[in-house]
């Protein structure tokens, strides 16, 4: 059981905001997160629930405490706060963070919008993009003690290069487990996923929802 545990969960996508109206976002639903909050629950864990907007949100429970994040800088300065300040034994990075943030916002003659409020919509804007710090890679800095699960996504269904992209992923944010999937599991229940642990073991299973009974059942 992970009674006196507590366990940190990121779910659904972050939003970008272009202005005050619009902006981009991603096609996860948090239906891992869900899963994985609920399933940790059972088990007898406390658990801090961070959410993006559009994320489905488990059943109100006492053991859980939700926490909604905007874009990919929220949740990393909302976490950075948490995970240094509170004993958390467990972060599950199931959260699709954007890759990219909006920099400079341009008319199409070539002036900068710089009022923020709503764009103008009588012509499209010219939007330029600057990357997106990756959050997980700095996880370890701020809690050293804490175990750290991260989740890879890759467009393939080329089971050998999603393992080894996801393996490349936990070295670099020093990890204990990631979770590998494929983008086609943004679309359906049932995809395989490969729970691989730093010592080298890795474990295949079908569906979202068995994928997080496993990855739980691996911390008692």
């Amino acid at each position: 059981m992970l009674q006196g545990k507590t366990v940190l969960i990121t779910s659904g996508g972050t939003f970008e905001k272009w202005d005050n109206v619009r902006g981009h976002t991603n096609l996860s639903k948090g239906t891992m997160g869900c899963y994985l909050a609920e399933e940790a629950m059972e088990r007898g864990a406390k658990v801090i629930y961070m959410h993006g907007y559009f994320a489905q949100l488990p059943k109100q429970h006492e053991n859980i405490r939700f926490v909604r994040f905007e874009g990919i800088e929220d949740l990393g300065k909302q976490l950075k706060q948490i995970v240094q300040s509170e004993e958390v034994d467990y972060c599950i990075m199931a959260v699709a963070g954007s890759d990219w943030l909006v920099d400079k916002v341009f008319d199409q003659s070539g002036n900068e919008l710089t009022e923020k409020g709503k764009m103008p919509s009588d012509e499209p804007p010219i939007i330029h993009f600057k990357k997106a710090p990756k959050i997980l890679a700095q996880i370890k800095n701020w809690a050293p003690n804490m175990k750290l699960i991260g989740f890879k996504l890759e467009a393939t269904e080329d089971e050998e290069f999603l393992i080894n992209r996801a393996k490349l992923r936990m070295e670099s944010a020093k990890a204990d487990w990631m979770v590998a999937n494929s983008s086609k599991s943004l679309y359906g229940a049932m995809e395989p996923h490969y729970i691989l642990h730093h010592s080298g073991e890795i474990l295949k299973v079908e569906g979202k929802k068995t994928a997080a009974k496993t990855l739980i059942s691996l911390f008692l």
